[in-house]
């Protein structure tokens, strides 16, 4: 692996012209021919070039800046993931500079550019619902560029992670279904190439195989969480020949219009499909009826990615070893998962 970063010298000297005008070039000024630009820019992405500005900043000084980057700060889990981060960041002497993607994968890229520009020291970031290509994380893993990945990351690159047991989790709310009746179990996930939803999938499957009762592809049906989808698929599986006795659904933001759906459909809760959901969002208490839902430790979670940061931050190595931090959940049953007994 090359270690040493490319520089716009670099590229001027392979393409034999000066390093004005390749500085030129990549900022897209007018005045540089078309093929001379279309060179510059195609040399850069071979070498993997970056403007290194969060180097020479840190040669100079610390901005004691850190940048965040979630999906969206509408979400209560990650309003509340900010607010323990940022609690965190500031105890340390720390700034936060805080960047939304909106479920945007070409967002995404463009919020880790601009806090490159604002010259972050590293970084903390939930990747969008939208992310498939992750060549963007792992061009800040190989700059060895300080990085935390928390809830929504990728198993793949060799970076330092805040998550919990998705599989557990799941597997917990799928047998607690189980244990109050339930035997045709549904499960409204996420986006398909979400990992986080393919993990809780995985949990769910494993606790209807764990009690011999039929894994069917028809009962798991994925949301792209906006209201509208969430309420076209919930209706459609609960319009089934057969439909489920119990759900299982990815988060509180899922299960708000799903149960409102269902109970236009005429559907009674829990009598008829008793719900679990994630997240446990504090208007989940006061539902009607309330929702039980698998609660995560998000202030601990919150002050160990600021911590798995710091490390990073404060290391003399070149290198750190990267940390997986599995943090516990709990089940909080509440009336929605609790069939009455015949």
């Amino acid at each position: 692996m090359k270690n040493t970063p490319v520089t716009i010298k670099d590229i001027a000297r392979s393409l034999n012209i000066s390093i004005s005008t390749v500085s030129r070039a990549l900022r897209g000024l007018p005045e540089i021919h078309p093929d001379t630009r279309a060179a510059v820019v195609k040399l850069a992405e071979e070498l993997d070039y970056q403007p290194n500005q969060l180097a020479k900043n840190l040669a100079k000084s610390r901005t004691k800046t850190i940048g965040v980057i979630v999906p969206n700060l509408s979400y209560y889990y990650f309003s509340s993931m900010l607010n323990s981060i940022e609690e965190a960041a500031l105890q340390a002497g720390y700034s936060v500079l805080v960047c939304q993607t909106n479920e945007s994968y070409l967002r995404e890229i463009t919020n880790i550019q601009n806090l490159l520009r604002s010259q972050v020291e590293g970084f903390i970031i939930s990747l969008s619902r939208d992310t498939d290509n992750y060549e963007h994380v792992e061009r800040l893993a190989r700059k060895n560029i300080p990085l935390v990945l928390f809830d929504r990351y990728v198993e793949s690159i060799d970076v330092s992670k805040v998550i919990v047991d998705n599989e557990a989790a799941a597997f917990k709310a799928t047998e607690h279904l189980i244990e109050n009746g339930c035997r045709r179990i549904g499960f409204l996930a996420g986006p398909a190439q979400l990992l986080l939803s393919s993990q809780r999938v995985k949990g769910y499957q494993a606790a209807l195989e764990k009690h011999n009762l039929p894994i069917s592809d028809q009962y798991v049906l994925h949301c792209d969480y906006t209201q509208e989808n969430t309420i076209m698929q919930t209706l459609a599986l609960m319009s089934q020949p057969q439909p489920p006795d119990g759900v299982v659904m990815i988060s509180d933001r899922v299960a708000y219009p799903a149960i409102y759906a269902m109970k236009q459909k005429g559907l009674r809760i829990p009598e008829d499909v008793a719900i679990v959901s994630f997240n446990n969002e504090p208007v989940s208490a006061f539902f009607s009826p309330g929702i039980s839902s698998i609660s995560q430790p998000i202030q601990e979670m919150g002050t160990e990615t600021v911590r798995l940061l710091l490390k990073q931050l404060d290391s003399t190595n070149t290198i750190v070893p990267r940390e997986t931090k599995v943090m516990e959940t709990q089940l909080i049953v509440r009336a929605s998962s609790l069939r009455p007994r015949t």
